[in-house]
């Protein structure tokens, strides 16, 4: 029997990356999937996002493991969006027991460079979104006196970056979020995490305007160039992990074995945060 057998998961930000391996995971241990992405740009953010024919493949690799998946594209800034997507998939698989408030966007700009729009659509989309996702799903989780919330923040909201700002500020915004659900449903058998990874290897990191951040005295940094790089920001001596990584620790929250865990933040961190409180 799969750790979450029989339980009904929805994954925002599901196209590709963590969001598709946190789908994959879930679904390997016996979960029914709803998957949702945004499918389209935003015009602040320095490199494609996911898109419909990508949403569509996380959907064929989520029915490959012999479970049900229903897909519909959604913007999590946008409440009533969100709202159709809890909704369908309640119609159709009668309960949603996990949240994985997974999708998020990065870029960068000196502090004083950002513009409104660059601030805002961050802010929009990694802390309002997390949070309108999880606010349209937690009625039926609280009716059901059931529920895993999982919210991806990210080691960098546990320190500061340059040049990283708007960043840094939502997902530090998530774990307080996080946090504060968790004291306000720790009796009504919902708990509420957040995973906090380190690089990952997906998209999010791999295009030219994060290489050019990490590599400003290249003009046109590779893969090869940013990897060193990469690997003198923790002490495992890696650059980055594979996005399967940070599934096993949404996994574990998920499952009914961690329902003790609540208000807590997983450092998935490659050592990073080992010299840290």
């Amino acid at each position: 029997m799969g750790a979450v057998e029989g339980r009904v998961a929805l994954v925002t930000g599901a196209a590709r990356g963590q969001g598709r391996a946190h789908a994959l995971a879930l679904a390997a241990e016996g979960a029914d999937i709803i998957v949702t992405d945004l499918c389209a740009d935003i015009a602040t953010v320095p490199y494609s996002l996911g898109t419909a024919a990508e949403l569509a493949e996380t959907v064929a690799l989520v029915e490959a493991t012999g479970q049900r998946c229903l897909s519909m594209p959604a913007d999590i800034r946008d409440t009533a969006g969100i709202g159709l997507v809890v909704e369908a998939g309640i119609e159709a698989f009668g309960q949603i027991d996990i949240c994985v408030a997974n999708a998020g966007v990065t870029g960068y700009g000196k502090f004083h460079e950002l513009d409104d729009d660059t601030w805002n659509d961050m802010i929009d989309v990694d802390l309002t979104g997390t949070f309108k996702t999880i606010r349209a799903v937690l009625p039926h989780m609280l009716d059901r006196r059931y529920g895993r919330i999982i919210a991806t923040s990210s080691m960098a909201g546990r320190m500061g970056n340059a040049n990283l700002a708007h960043y840094v500020a939502a997902k530090w915004g998530v774990i307080g979020m996080v946090k504060s659900l968790a004291m306000e449903v720790a009796n009504k058998g919902i708990t509420v995490n957040a995973i906090a990874p380190a690089a990952v290897d997906t998209a999010m990191l791999h295009n030219d305007a994060m290489y050019k951040l990490f590599c400003p005295d290249m003009d046109a940094p590779t893969r090869e160039d940013v990897t060193p790089r990469y690997q003198a920001m923790n002490r495992l001596g890696v650059a980055w992990m594979d996005p399967e990584e940070v599934s096993r620790a949404v996994l574990f929250v998920a499952a009914d074995a961690a329902s003790s865990m609540t208000g807590q933040v997983i450092e998935v961190s490659l050592g990073s945060s080992a010299g840290t409180q």
